[in-house]
């Protein structure tokens, strides 16, 4: 989930939120302040309920926040790269752009997040009954109250051994480190979640058409959620099984076809694009030195009669922004970069451009791989 809005930094983790927590929070303030705290507080006024309610929505989204960068974190200590953690609508997930190297420390990364959240369950918790015995206004007990009970709740459900949920990236460790196959650990992790999240779907749609007044439709939303995203897995599971062991010079297609920077574009359609298929160009100077980028897309956004004045230099993507692969680092670990920019790699040895990566060659050996068996 792509965040809107990032919100910052917090021990080297970037932190970020979707629009979609806007619906959530929407629904919690309401819920709280025309519901749970008027039954645990009553006759106060609408705007003290509405201060209440978004206060308790704002610490639970911290809750969360606490939850994730325990993920985080961990997975840094076990030498895991952490692209980020973005809060949305179903909570928070932190994205990882690694995979730990031993069911143990597979282990630690997925059990820590509902460990902080059952800590913080006990906190507030504790913070609920002392206030009590204190006499403290019933609002804040009643705030309190919640926040310890949804934590832990929050904990619980987490834990339920079905991926993408820590409870199923627990089972995927324990699997891991039974049978010594990572692979077929996550298959069977992401296969309960399929069914877990199926499960789930048959709920929410069975309570809205023979118990209209229970309201449970957000487990089928929740549900259909948590199948997808086992099904993805899956799926990763199985790309990354294939891929195994395999580099960069593996896949790539060597010596690319390159262009020069001073090159016009209407030259560039005339003597490249027309003759040969490829729908990216990298570009480079005299010696072989990768300076950018040209795609397709690139030249179609340039209006046609600017074309024979406009060198490719201006319409090409820098090679900043471009992602850039040793041709001797494992397939596995730089495909996340395909999904940058325009979704190619530029594979430079000593500086200079040797090949390039497409989502086409990744496929191609996906394929081969599926005839090999």
């Amino acid at each position: 989930m792509n965040e809107t809005l990032r919100l910052g930094t917090i021990w080297g983790v970037r932190v970020g939120v979707n629009w979609s927590v806007l619906v959530i929070f929407t629904l919690l303030l309401v819920g709280l302040a025309a519901g749970n705290l008027p039954a645990l507080s009553p006759d106060r006024s609408p705007v003290t309920y509405a201060v209440a309610g978004t206060a308790a929505a704002i610490v639970f989204f911290l809750s969360l926040l606490a939850h994730e960068l325990a993920h985080a974190l961990v997975a840094q200590r076990e030498g895991i790269e952490v692209e980020g953690i973005t809060l949305w609508l179903f909570g928070g997930v932190a994205r990882l752009t690694g995979e730990a190297a031993t069911p143990g420390a597979d282990l630690r990364v997925a059990g820590v997040g509902p460990i902080v959240s059952l800590l913080l369950g006990a906190v507030f918790g504790t913070l609920a009954i002392a206030a009590a015995w204190l006499g403290v206004d019933t609002l804040l007990v009643g705030v309190l109250m919640w926040l310890g009970l949804i934590n832990v709740v929050l904990a619980v459900f987490n834990l339920v051994p079905a991926a993408p949920l820590d409870g199923g990236r627990i089972l995927r460790a324990l699997l891991w480190w039974r049978t010594g196959d990572r692979t077929k650990a996550a298959v069977s992790a992401a296969r309960a979640g399929r069914g877990f999240g199926f499960l789930l779907v048959v709920v929410g749609i069975s309570s809205v058409l023979f118990l209209p007044g229970i309201g449970l439709l957000w487990f089928a939303l929740i549900g259909w959620f948590i199948a997808s995203a086992a099904s993805a897995e899956e799926q990763q599971a199985r790309i990354q099984h294939s891929l195994q062991g395999l580099t960069v010079a593996d896949v790539m297609t060597h010596d690319p076809l390159t262009v020069p920077p001073d090159l016009p574009v209407a030259r560039l359609l005339d003597e490249f694009v027309l003759r040969h298929r490829h729908s990216a160009y990298p570009v480079t100077d005299g010696w072989g030195r990768p300076l950018g980028l040209v795609t397709l897309d690139r030249i179609r956004n340039l209006e046609a009669d600017q074309r024979a004045a406009v060198p490719v230099s201006h319409i090409a993507a820098g090679k900043g922004e471009v992602a850039v692969a040793d041709p001797t680092e494992l397939l596995i670990d730089v495909l996340p970069r395909l999904s940058q920019g325009d979704r190619r790699i530029l594979v430079v040895r000593d500086g200079f451009l040797v090949g390039l990566v497409t989502a086409t060659d990744v496929t191609r050996t996906l394929e081969i791989g599926d005839l090999r068996g």
